[in-house]
């Protein structure tokens, strides 16, 4: 707010030289009217940013859909999308786990995205992402429809406590499929833990010692725990009001059409764009920006 203010109080300033006809001060002027206006938008947006772990570090992970080789190539389409975002706002991802596709692409893939706000930017990605396009693995060239769901939960801060008995855990090493030198491919570094009485799986196969696996798996089992107990509450709180609300990740968000047009559309907001390599290059912020927005109008209204 005090951002605010300072520069609403320079551009006053620089209206009253203006009145004097000075096109220099004129030309500054605009461009600290645009920063201004930035301020204003990231103020905005920062105010719909309240919930209770907005501020957190995100765990992001994409599933390939039914359609083999094309879902998994838009699977790794997808994640190129998000290390690009992360990459502009200058947060740090860490590649944990994935599973390549039998011909191309990704079967599925778990990052770690770190810094300010992520999670409360990147909760309204979650749900299935349509392409529409000509295959490029079709030789007749036909158009295909492709799905991959984005799954984002946040990072659990250490303060937060989630019960996990020992014994209900399997762990099993394996060794990694995946990019990582000699010494990675060459051992059982790699690290699955499977949490039996839910059946929820986080594996890790990223660093080169197996205990610096199993610490991340962990942390990503603990966060996936957490969120399947949020999940289960907010459903008892549904069916104590007679509600019936949509708690899966399975309904479909964003199409991004390729062919026969091109536009990028979701479904939520009604936000569209027609400038599809921008967007498929990290230029997101507009459809969460606006996912946001109404997310906070909501609870206010």
């Amino acid at each position: 707010m005090d951002r605010l203010i300072a520069k609403a109080e320079d551009i006053g300033v620089f209206l009253e030289l203006a009145e004097e006809d000075d096109t220099e001060t004129v030309a500054e002027m605009e461009g600290d009217l645009e920063e201004l206006r930035q301020c204003i938008d990231d103020s905005e947006l920062g105010s719909f940013l309240s919930g209770e772990h907005d501020r957190s570090d995100a765990i992001l992970t994409i599933h390939a859909g039914a359609g083999g080789t094309e879902s998994c190539d838009w699977a790794e389409m997808l994640l190129r999308m998000y290390l690009r975002w992360a990459e502009k706002h200058g947060y740090r991802v860490e590649l944990t786990d994935s599973t390549p596709g039998d011909g191309a692409g990704l079967r599925s893939v778990t990052v770690m995205v770190n810094g300010l706000n992520v999670f409360g930017h990147l909760k309204c990605e979650r749900g299935v992402h349509r392409l529409v396009r000509i295959s490029p693995f079709d030789s007749a060239k036909r158009r295909h429809t492709s799905f991959a769901s984005v799954e984002v939960i946040p990072q659990v801060e250490e303060e937060v406590e989630v019960s996990i008995n020992s014994d209900d855990l399997r762990i099993d090493t394996y060794r990694s499929a995946g990019a990582g030198g000699q010494h990675v491919n060459k051992t059982d570094s790699a690290v699955r833990i499977t949490h039996l009485p839910t059946g929820i799986v986080a594996q890790c196969q990223s660093e080169r010692s197996q205990h610096q696996n199993r610490e991340t798996a962990m942390k990503i089992l603990k966060a996936r725990i957490y969120e399947r107990q949020l999940a289960e509450k907010e459903l008892e709180m549904a069916k104590v009001r007679g509600q019936q609300k949509e708690i899966a990740w399975g309904s479909q968000i964003r199409s991004y059409v390729f062919h026969p047009y091109s536009l990028i559309k979701d479904h939520r907001t009604g936000e569209e764009v027609g400038n599809v390599q921008a967007v498929m290059d990290g230029e997101i912020d507009r459809f969460i920006w606006a996912c946001l927005k109404q997310q906070g109008e909501a609870q206010v209204g």
